[in-house]
């Protein structure tokens, strides 16, 4: 046994596996989604605005530096309050500040307000009362924020051009089948000439397109369909299909799955660094994953170091462990055997953060190519369609 897992405290219980019968049909899907289920019903009581990520990044900041200079938490929290301007952060810190002083913890006082504090945030400051580092943790918890907000503004800036094009591209394509198109018609009946077959075809489209009856059944279908969609991606069953496309899906499959890596060992890495026993890190790299097997395989892995099995040989032998590449598992292995396990998912979460961005680049990279081709070809048969009446148009006004 490593010298991180003889840091757990001996008093804390752990739960065994249950080998035998119980209520459930899968008592693991149970545990993964047990805190989800609580988090919603959390956010069903709280019908607050949202926080802007900059203004999230700003309290964890100043939080993180009063703390550290030895300001109690609910002065801190009520100092940052008078310094906020008016809005949904100013009465969450003013409430938050009075829970503390009623007798609440941190943590328990921010799971009232999950839309704001995720799963992750709260299980970070949980974590880091328990070992006396919560000014570290919320530094950490806000160089990640920062890292976050940054990648969403790489990828928002990178979508912004093909989306213009995108909509000038619907906007053209909608005058030429709602107004040319049907002027070419009239002149062909007119002159008792037909059409080109695939100008027919865009013409047929165009009425249908016109036709108030039609779009709107059409339109209805498309939001049954999205309805539908959505309620069954709130399954169990959806969740774990798309969850598993999500993954699956070429190029940007990989930049999900190394954007979970980093976070994952990231968490790890600060926890473990401030003297967080193992159990209690990966509860919370747990609670950072939305992913159904992601929370999958942080629920096996915690099963298998409870029944004695070291990280390492946890991943590699638990439902999921491609998502774990084999190169980490072994860097994992080399930091039990040193006893330097924090470290090395330290230097594994800048590895793969420098990898992120490298796949963020591809795939922005690749968006807008593909973008110019769909709708090249999209707006050139359009285009070519239109050319056909008109070269021939002349020998049909002859007529």
């Amino acid at each position: 046994m490593n010298s991180l897992t003889k840091k757990m405290n001996p008093s804390r219980s752990i739960p065994m596996k249950d080998s035998g019968t119980s209520g459930s049909i899968h008592p693991e899907i149970d545990e993964v989604y047990r805190d989800a289920s609580e988090n919603i019903e959390t956010s069903k009581k709280y019908t607050g605005g949202k926080v802007k990520q900059t203004e999230l990044i700003l309290f964890t900041t100043q939080l993180s530096v009063m703390l550290d200079s030895g300001v109690v938490i609910s002065d801190a929290l009520e100092v940052i309050a008078e310094q906020s301007e008016q809005g949904t952060l100013k009465k969450i810190l003013l409430e938050v500040s009075g829970k503390i002083k009623g007798g609440d913890t941190f943590s328990r006082a921010l799971s009232s307000y999950p839309r704001v504090f995720n799963s992750m945030f709260i299980s970070m400051v949980k974590a880091s009362e328990a070992s006396g580092t919560m000014a570290q943790m919320l530094g950490v918890l806000s160089s990640y924020l920062e890292f976050e907000s940054e990648t969403r503004r790489q990828i928002k800036g990178a979508l912004t051009y093909p989306f213009v094009m995108a909509l000038m591209a619907v906007a053209a394509t909608g005058t030429l089948m709602l107004f040319v198109l049907p002027r070419f018609t009239k002149i062909y009946e007119a002159r008792g000439a037909a059409l080109p077959a695939l100008t027919r075809m865009l013409i047929g489209f165009s009425g249908l397109l016109a036709d108030f009856e039609v779009l709107t059944a059409v339109l209805t279908v498309i939001f049954i369909l999205s309805t539908g969609f959505y309620y069954w991606s709130k399954t169990l069953g959806g969740k774990r299909i798309i969850d598993k496309v999500v993954i699956h899906i070429p190029v940007i499959g990989s930049m999900f799955v190394d954007a979970v890596v980093t976070r994952s060992m990231r968490i790890m890495a600060t926890m473990l660094n401030t003297g967080v026993n193992l159990l209690e890190a990966i509860e919370v790299v747990r609670g950072s994953c939305e992913n159904y097997h992601f929370k999958l395989l942080w629920k096996n892995v915690d099963g298998k170091i409870r029944d004695g099995y070291q990280l390492s040989e946890s991943i590699s032998i638990s439902p999921g462990t491609e998502l774990i590449s084999p190169g980490i598992i072994q860097m994992l292995q080399a930091g039990e055997k040193s006893g330097t396990l924090g470290r090395v998912c330290d230097k594994v979460s800048i590895f793969y953060e420098k990898q992120l961005e490298d796949s963020i680049k591809k795939v922005c990279s690749l968006i807008e190519p593909i973008m110019i081709t769909v709708l090249g070809i999209i707006i050139g048969t359009i285009a070519i369609a239109l050319l056909l009446p008109v070269l021939r148009i002349s020998s049909v006004v002859a007529h």
